[in-house]
């Protein structure tokens, strides 16, 4: 590993959904309020937007944290190519509903709606977030806009927010679309984003002194687009080819190389 090259106490460029090593960007703080604004107001539905790696799943993760610490149920599910019966599955287990494995789409839609009734008797807002929604079965889509519906009264305290790549959202349909009452944009990192990300992963990892130079820090940015995923990936490889070449820094020119040559794919 390069960590003792570098003078790391762990890496410092995680791809794991850790919410410690959330990095507070201007646009996802912004994001981070609306979402706290759609319960808060108790609105319905909301649709999280932004590019692939941008930083949506790790968002919800961190948002779901704050809701639970202050004692709200959340179920977060990832609808990554489900169909409605296991998107139900997955719902009834996050609102920890332990169903029987012989349990029917109808019995787990009146076990998740009876429990979604129980914490507004309760006096407890239930949110609902759907990561990779874009990415649906249209029958799983359909249920959610059901559920969209499910409990209009007055004292109703369900919120959805469903999270989407913009240019899929349409895949999401009009039902949901036309209901939606907040669509909140993740936007690519600035230059200076990107510089404080690698300057405050570093610092975490152990790392006080400058490790990527200006130049680097630059064609970091460029190449990774401003994406927080891709930014994440080369800065990482850069690491491991600078240790491997035995170098002091990581200048542009390391970067540009593992960008080529490391796997790190176009797009």
């Amino acid at each position: 590993m390069y960590h003792s090259h570098w003078g790391l106490d762990e890496p410092p460029f995680r791809t794991r959904l850790d919410p410690r090593f959330f990095h507070e960007s201007p646009t996802h703080e912004e994001a981070l309020a609306r979402l706290h604004f759609l319960v808060d107001y108790r609105r319905r539905l909301g649709l999280l937007t932004g590019p692939q790696g941008s930083g949506k799943s790790l968002l919800f993760e961190v948002f779901a944290g704050e809701l639970r610490e202050r004692g709200l149920p959340v179920a977060k599910v990832n609808l990554m190519g489900a169909d409605r019966l296991e998107m139900m599955w997955l719902l009834a287990g996050e609102l920890k509903l332990n169903p029987c494995g012989e349990a029917t789409f109808p019995s787990l839609w009146r076990s998740v709606t009876d429990r979604i009734t129980e914490y507004r008797y309760q006096q407890l807002d239930t949110v609902l977030l759907f990561d990779d929604a874009d990415r649906a079965s249209e029958e799983a889509l359909t249920q959610i806009a059901r559920l969209a519906q499910f409990d209009y009264s007055p004292d109703a305290r369900l919120t959805i927010v469903m999270a989407s790549s913009p240019d899929r959202i349409r895949r999401l349909g009009d039902p949901l679309l036309e209901r939606a009452e907040l669509r909140i944009d993740i936007e690519p990192w600035s230059p200076s984003d990107t510089e404080d990300y690698v300057k405050a992963s570093l610092a975490r990892a152990g790392r006080e002194s400058p490790l990527f130079d200006t130049s680097a820090i630059q064609r970091l940015h460029q190449l990774g687009e401003g994406i927080p995923r891709r930014i994440n990936q080369l800065a990482d490889l850069a690491l491991l080819a600078g240790a491997g070449q035995q170098l002091d820094e990581i200048d542009e020119a390391t970067v540009e190389s593992v960008y080529h040559e490391l796997g790190v794919i176009e797009v």
